[in-house]
Protein backbone atom coordinates (compact mmCIF):
# COMPACT_ATOMS: atom_id res chain seq x y z
CA UNK A 1 0.00 0.00 0.00
CA UNK A 2 2.35 2.93 -0.89
CA UNK A 3 1.71 6.54 -2.04
CA UNK A 4 0.05 7.21 -5.14
CA UNK A 5 2.96 8.55 -6.81
CA UNK A 6 3.43 11.99 -9.38
CA UNK A 7 4.79 11.30 -13.14
CA UNK A 8 8.83 11.85 -11.97
CA UNK A 9 8.47 9.22 -8.74
CA UNK A 10 6.84 6.34 -11.61
CA UNK A 11 9.63 7.17 -13.92
CA UNK A 12 12.32 6.45 -11.04
CA UNK A 13 10.21 2.96 -10.07
CA UNK A 14 10.10 1.69 -13.56
CA UNK A 15 14.10 1.98 -13.41
CA UNK A 16 13.60 0.08 -10.08
CA UNK A 17 11.93 -2.28 -11.38
CA UNK A 18 14.44 -3.26 -14.47
CA UNK A 19 17.01 -3.41 -11.56
CA UNK A 20 15.31 -5.73 -9.74
CA UNK A 21 14.38 -7.76 -12.92
CA UNK A 22 18.01 -8.12 -13.64
CA UNK A 23 18.20 -10.00 -9.65
CA UNK A 24 15.89 -12.84 -8.42
CA UNK A 25 12.92 -14.12 -9.28
CA UNK A 26 11.57 -13.87 -6.04
CA UNK A 27 12.55 -9.61 -6.10
CA UNK A 28 10.21 -9.44 -9.04
CA UNK A 29 7.48 -11.44 -7.38
CA UNK A 30 8.08 -9.11 -4.61
CA UNK A 31 7.98 -5.60 -6.22
CA UNK A 32 4.72 -6.72 -8.04
CA UNK A 33 2.83 -7.64 -5.31
CA UNK A 34 3.63 -4.74 -3.60
CA UNK A 35 2.98 -1.87 -6.29
CA UNK A 36 -0.51 -3.59 -6.00
CA UNK A 37 -0.38 -2.18 -3.02
CA UNK A 38 0.37 1.77 -2.91
CA UNK A 39 -1.90 4.50 -1.96
CA UNK A 40 -3.44 7.32 -3.06
CA UNK A 41 -1.78 10.63 -4.01
CA UNK A 42 0.83 12.16 -0.88
CA UNK A 43 -0.15 8.54 0.58
CA UNK A 44 1.35 5.11 0.44
CA UNK A 45 -1.06 3.17 -0.64
CA UNK A 46 -0.15 -0.09 -2.83
CA UNK A 47 3.02 -1.33 -0.60
CA UNK A 48 0.30 -1.75 2.82
CA UNK A 49 -1.96 -4.29 1.07
CA UNK A 50 0.42 -6.79 0.25
CA UNK A 51 0.33 -7.58 4.18
CA UNK A 52 -2.12 -9.51 5.03
CA UNK A 53 -4.85 -9.71 8.13
CA UNK A 54 -4.46 -9.22 11.08
CA UNK A 55 -4.62 -12.03 13.79
CA UNK A 56 -7.27 -12.44 16.08
CA UNK A 57 -6.71 -11.54 20.06
CA UNK A 58 -7.17 -15.36 21.00
CA UNK A 59 -4.44 -16.10 18.55
CA UNK A 60 -2.12 -12.72 19.18
CA UNK A 61 0.66 -13.95 21.49
CA UNK A 62 3.25 -10.74 21.17
CA UNK A 63 3.75 -8.46 24.20
CA UNK A 64 5.25 -5.23 23.10
CA UNK A 65 5.48 -1.61 25.10
CA UNK A 66 6.77 1.54 23.88
CA UNK A 67 10.32 2.47 25.28
CA UNK A 68 11.09 5.83 26.98
CA UNK A 69 7.33 6.13 28.21
CA UNK A 70 6.08 6.20 31.84
CA UNK A 71 2.36 5.51 32.61
CA UNK A 72 1.49 6.14 35.95
CA UNK A 73 -1.85 4.95 37.47
CA UNK A 74 -3.42 3.14 40.78
CA UNK A 75 -0.43 0.32 41.24
CA UNK A 76 -2.15 -3.29 42.12
CA UNK A 77 1.18 -4.38 42.17
CA UNK A 78 4.42 -3.10 43.34
CA UNK A 79 7.12 -2.79 41.22
CA UNK A 80 9.75 -2.53 44.39
CA UNK A 81 8.74 -6.21 45.79
CA UNK A 82 7.93 -7.39 41.70
CA UNK A 83 11.27 -7.78 39.89
CA UNK A 84 11.45 -9.75 36.21
CA UNK A 85 13.91 -10.32 33.36
CA UNK A 86 12.00 -8.25 30.83
CA UNK A 87 9.73 -6.35 29.33
CA UNK A 88 7.74 -8.92 27.88
CA UNK A 89 7.68 -10.76 31.69
CA UNK A 90 6.40 -7.78 32.64
CA UNK A 91 3.34 -6.95 30.30
CA UNK A 92 2.46 -11.06 30.65
CA UNK A 93 2.18 -10.86 34.22
CA UNK A 94 -0.63 -7.87 33.65
CA UNK A 95 -2.33 -9.92 31.28
CA UNK A 96 -2.54 -13.06 33.78
CA UNK A 97 -4.57 -10.61 35.49
CA UNK A 98 -6.65 -9.79 32.57
CA UNK A 99 -8.00 -13.64 31.49
CA UNK A 100 -11.49 -13.28 32.70
CA UNK A 101 -14.59 -14.17 29.78
CA UNK A 102 -16.01 -10.53 31.01
CA UNK A 103 -15.66 -7.01 32.59
CA UNK A 104 -12.62 -4.82 32.83
CA UNK A 105 -9.29 -6.28 33.48
CA UNK A 106 -7.86 -6.11 37.10
CA UNK A 107 -4.44 -4.76 35.48
CA UNK A 108 -4.94 -2.51 32.10
CA UNK A 109 -1.05 -1.32 32.10
CA UNK A 110 2.43 -1.91 32.94
CA UNK A 111 5.38 -0.60 33.42
CA UNK A 112 9.10 -1.58 33.64
CA UNK A 113 12.37 -0.63 33.95
CA UNK A 114 14.76 -2.49 32.19
CA UNK A 115 18.22 -0.96 31.38
CA UNK A 116 20.13 -1.72 34.10
CA UNK A 117 22.69 1.52 33.89
CA UNK A 118 19.78 3.95 34.14
CA UNK A 119 17.31 2.15 36.50
CA UNK A 120 20.32 1.18 38.97
CA UNK A 121 18.40 -0.17 42.35
CA UNK A 122 15.27 -0.19 40.18
CA UNK A 123 16.61 -2.23 37.03
CA UNK A 124 14.11 -5.26 36.58
CA UNK A 125 11.21 -3.40 38.12
CA UNK A 126 7.58 -4.30 36.81
CA UNK A 127 4.55 -1.98 38.16
CA UNK A 128 1.26 -3.38 37.52
CA UNK A 129 -1.38 -0.96 37.18
CA UNK A 130 -5.12 0.11 36.46
CA UNK A 131 -6.09 3.45 34.58
CA UNK A 132 -9.01 5.09 35.20
CA UNK A 133 -9.71 5.18 31.73
CA UNK A 134 -7.41 2.82 29.37
CA UNK A 135 -8.17 4.55 26.37
CA UNK A 136 -6.93 7.76 28.10
CA UNK A 137 -4.21 6.33 30.38
CA UNK A 138 -2.49 8.65 32.52
CA UNK A 139 1.03 9.80 30.96
CA UNK A 140 3.63 10.97 33.83
CA UNK A 141 6.54 11.35 31.35
CA UNK A 142 8.13 10.48 28.06
CA UNK A 143 11.08 11.12 26.01
CA UNK A 144 14.81 9.97 25.96
CA UNK A 145 15.37 11.03 29.15
CA UNK A 146 12.94 8.21 30.36
CA UNK A 147 14.07 4.99 31.72
CA UNK A 148 10.39 3.13 31.82
CA UNK A 149 8.84 0.96 29.17
CA UNK A 150 4.77 0.62 29.49
CA UNK A 151 2.31 -1.06 27.72
CA UNK A 152 -1.59 -1.20 27.76
CA UNK A 153 -3.84 -4.30 28.11
CA UNK A 154 -7.24 -4.63 26.75
CA UNK A 155 -9.48 -7.12 27.78
CA UNK A 156 -12.18 -8.96 25.94
CA UNK A 157 -14.91 -6.59 24.82
CA UNK A 158 -12.16 -3.70 25.40
CA UNK A 159 -10.45 -1.62 22.83
CA UNK A 160 -13.06 -1.31 20.49
CA UNK A 161 -13.25 1.24 18.67
CA UNK A 162 -16.10 3.17 15.80
CA UNK A 163 -14.87 4.40 12.30
CA UNK A 164 -17.56 6.97 11.46
CA UNK A 165 -18.90 6.82 8.07
CA UNK A 166 -21.51 7.75 5.90
CA UNK A 167 -22.46 4.05 5.33
CA UNK A 168 -21.93 3.04 8.99
CA UNK A 169 -19.86 2.28 11.84
CA UNK A 170 -16.72 0.02 11.31
CA UNK A 171 -15.93 -1.40 14.77
CA UNK A 172 -12.37 -2.25 15.15
CA UNK A 173 -10.34 -3.95 18.07
CA UNK A 174 -7.23 -2.92 18.56
CA UNK A 175 -3.96 -4.63 19.49
CA UNK A 176 -2.32 -2.48 21.85
CA UNK A 177 -0.01 -5.57 23.20
CA UNK A 178 1.03 -5.70 19.42
CA UNK A 179 1.08 -2.67 17.71
CA UNK A 180 1.65 -0.27 20.62
CA UNK A 181 2.97 2.77 19.05
CA UNK A 182 0.25 2.07 16.04
CA UNK A 183 -2.70 1.91 19.08
CA UNK A 184 -1.35 5.42 20.75
CA UNK A 185 -1.96 7.05 17.54
CA UNK A 186 -5.35 5.79 17.48
CA UNK A 187 -6.25 6.75 20.40
CA UNK A 188 -5.13 10.47 19.97
CA UNK A 189 -6.91 10.74 17.25
CA UNK A 190 -9.86 9.44 19.48
CA UNK A 191 -9.41 12.31 21.77
CA UNK A 192 -9.58 14.57 19.27
CA UNK A 193 -13.28 14.59 18.33
CA UNK A 194 -12.59 15.38 14.92
CA UNK A 195 -10.27 13.49 11.98
CA UNK A 196 -10.60 16.16 9.33
CA UNK A 197 -8.66 14.64 6.67
CA UNK A 198 -8.88 11.30 7.37
CA UNK A 199 -10.76 9.50 4.76
CA UNK A 200 -10.73 6.58 2.39
CA UNK A 201 -10.09 6.67 -1.34
CA UNK A 202 -10.06 3.15 -2.31
CA UNK A 203 -12.18 0.73 -2.96
CA UNK A 204 -11.84 -2.48 -4.32
CA UNK A 205 -14.07 -5.65 -4.15
CA UNK A 206 -13.11 -9.78 -4.01
CA UNK A 207 -14.50 -10.00 -7.46
CA UNK A 208 -13.87 -13.32 -8.89
CA UNK A 209 -10.80 -14.16 -7.21
CA UNK A 210 -11.95 -14.37 -3.61
CA UNK A 211 -15.42 -16.39 -1.77
CA UNK A 212 -17.43 -14.97 0.79
CA UNK A 213 -15.25 -16.36 3.40
CA UNK A 214 -12.08 -14.37 2.36
CA UNK A 215 -10.75 -17.81 0.67
CA UNK A 216 -8.92 -17.43 -2.85
CA UNK A 217 -10.25 -19.12 -5.21
CA UNK A 218 -7.97 -21.75 -6.89
CA UNK A 219 -6.59 -20.73 -10.22
CA UNK A 220 -8.28 -17.70 -10.09
CA UNK A 221 -5.74 -14.36 -10.29
CA UNK A 222 -4.76 -12.53 -7.26
CA UNK A 223 -6.05 -9.17 -8.37
CA UNK A 224 -7.25 -6.52 -9.54
CA UNK A 225 -9.47 -6.01 -8.16
CA UNK A 226 -7.51 -6.79 -4.82
CA UNK A 227 -10.28 -7.30 -2.35
CA UNK A 228 -9.62 -4.24 0.38
CA UNK A 229 -10.61 -0.52 1.11
CA UNK A 230 -7.73 1.96 1.68
CA UNK A 231 -7.72 5.30 3.05
CA UNK A 232 -5.46 7.79 4.95
CA UNK A 233 -5.91 8.71 8.52
CA UNK A 234 -3.80 11.82 8.65
CA UNK A 235 -5.57 14.67 10.62
CA UNK A 236 -5.75 18.23 9.54
CA UNK A 237 -4.08 20.16 12.29
CA UNK A 238 -2.05 17.32 13.90
CA UNK A 239 1.90 16.29 13.24
CA UNK A 240 1.58 12.40 12.30
CA UNK A 241 5.12 10.97 12.85
CA UNK A 242 5.94 7.95 11.06
CA UNK A 243 4.93 4.69 12.84
CA UNK A 244 7.88 2.05 13.35
CA UNK A 245 6.83 -1.33 12.36
CA UNK A 246 5.25 -3.29 14.85
CA UNK A 247 3.73 -7.13 14.66
CA UNK A 248 3.56 -8.08 11.35
CA UNK A 249 1.39 -11.07 10.82
CA UNK A 250 -0.26 -13.20 7.69
CA UNK A 251 -2.93 -10.42 6.49
CA UNK A 252 -6.65 -12.21 7.06
CA UNK A 253 -9.86 -10.68 5.92
CA UNK A 254 -10.86 -7.87 8.41
CA UNK A 255 -6.96 -7.23 9.52
CA UNK A 256 -6.28 -3.43 9.68
CA UNK A 257 -3.34 -2.74 8.83
CA UNK A 258 -0.68 0.46 7.76
CA UNK A 259 0.73 1.02 4.20
CA UNK A 260 4.41 1.58 4.68
CA UNK A 261 4.81 3.74 8.19
CA UNK A 262 1.07 5.40 7.84
CA UNK A 263 -1.13 7.41 7.97
CA UNK A 264 -1.94 4.98 4.73
CA UNK A 265 -4.06 2.31 5.73
CA UNK A 266 -6.30 -0.68 4.88
CA UNK A 267 -8.91 -3.15 5.89
CA UNK A 268 -8.41 -6.29 4.36
CA UNK A 269 -11.75 -8.00 2.54
CA UNK A 270 -9.72 -11.59 1.93
CA UNK A 271 -7.23 -13.88 3.51
CA UNK A 272 -3.89 -12.88 1.69
CA UNK A 273 -1.64 -15.10 1.84
CA UNK A 274 0.64 -14.94 -1.18
CA UNK A 275 1.12 -11.42 0.01
CA UNK A 276 4.21 -10.72 2.81
CA UNK A 277 4.29 -10.04 6.30
CA UNK A 278 5.62 -7.03 5.99
CA UNK A 279 2.95 -5.03 7.03
CA UNK A 280 1.88 -3.51 10.87
CA UNK A 281 -1.33 -5.29 11.72
CA UNK A 282 -3.26 -2.75 14.71
CA UNK A 283 -6.64 -3.99 14.62
CA UNK A 284 -9.07 -6.08 13.38
CA UNK A 285 -12.54 -5.33 11.92
CA UNK A 286 -15.46 -6.89 13.59
CA UNK A 287 -16.82 -9.78 11.66
CA UNK A 288 -20.62 -8.26 11.82
CA UNK A 289 -19.00 -5.37 9.92
CA UNK A 290 -17.33 -7.32 6.84
CA UNK A 291 -20.86 -6.04 5.24
CA UNK A 292 -20.47 -2.64 5.80
CA UNK A 293 -16.82 -2.60 4.23
CA UNK A 294 -18.01 -5.00 0.99
CA UNK A 295 -20.68 -2.51 0.43
CA UNK A 296 -17.98 0.28 0.68
CA UNK A 297 -16.05 -2.20 -1.69
CA UNK A 298 -18.97 -1.93 -4.58
CA UNK A 299 -19.32 1.82 -4.63
CA UNK A 300 -18.40 3.47 -7.97
CA UNK A 301 -14.72 3.72 -9.01
CA UNK A 302 -12.50 5.38 -11.32
CA UNK A 303 -9.33 3.67 -13.36
CA UNK A 304 -5.75 4.88 -11.90
CA UNK A 305 -2.45 2.96 -12.56
CA UNK A 306 -0.08 3.36 -10.03
CA UNK A 307 3.20 1.78 -10.45
CA UNK A 308 1.67 0.26 -13.22
CA UNK A 309 -0.77 -1.57 -11.57
CA UNK A 310 -4.25 -0.70 -11.90
CA UNK A 311 -6.41 0.26 -8.88
CA UNK A 312 -9.77 1.29 -8.25
CA UNK A 313 -10.19 5.09 -6.86
CA UNK A 314 -13.81 5.91 -5.37
CA UNK A 315 -15.55 8.53 -7.18
CA UNK A 316 -16.35 10.36 -4.28
CA UNK A 317 -13.90 9.38 -0.80
CA UNK A 318 -16.19 9.08 2.57
CA UNK A 319 -14.70 10.95 5.17
CA UNK A 320 -14.05 8.89 8.09
CA UNK A 321 -14.14 10.25 12.23
CA UNK A 322 -12.98 7.68 15.31
CA UNK A 323 -15.87 7.21 17.89
CA UNK A 324 -15.36 6.18 21.58
CA UNK A 325 -18.04 2.59 21.65
CA UNK A 326 -19.39 2.16 25.03
CA UNK A 327 -18.24 -0.82 27.18
CA UNK A 328 -19.35 -3.66 27.18
CA UNK A 329 -19.57 -3.51 23.19
CA UNK A 330 -23.15 -4.47 22.06
CA UNK A 331 -23.66 -5.68 18.36
CA UNK A 332 -25.39 -2.59 16.43
CA UNK A 333 -24.48 -0.01 19.29
CA UNK A 334 -22.82 3.34 17.81
CA UNK A 335 -21.39 6.00 19.54
CA UNK A 336 -21.07 9.21 18.42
Amino acid sequence: MGRRQTDSELGRCALLALLVLGATSCCVVYTLLSAGLRPAPTSSVLDSIESGDVLGREEAQCCRGIEHLELWGDAVKWGADFKVNSSEECCRACKAMCSGVDGPCLCDSWVFCGNREACGAKFGECWLKKQKDSFYPDRRDSGEHVMWTSGLIFGKGEGIVGLQTEYGVLHIELFPDCAPHSVAYILELLRLRHCVGCQLYRAESRGTSWDSQGNHIKSAAFGPPFALIQGTLAAHGTMFKEIPTEECPQIRRGSVAWVGSGPEFFISLANHNEWSQTYTVFGSLLPEDLEIAEKIAQLPTKLEVWSNIDVSVLDEPIRLRFIRVPFPYKQNTESS
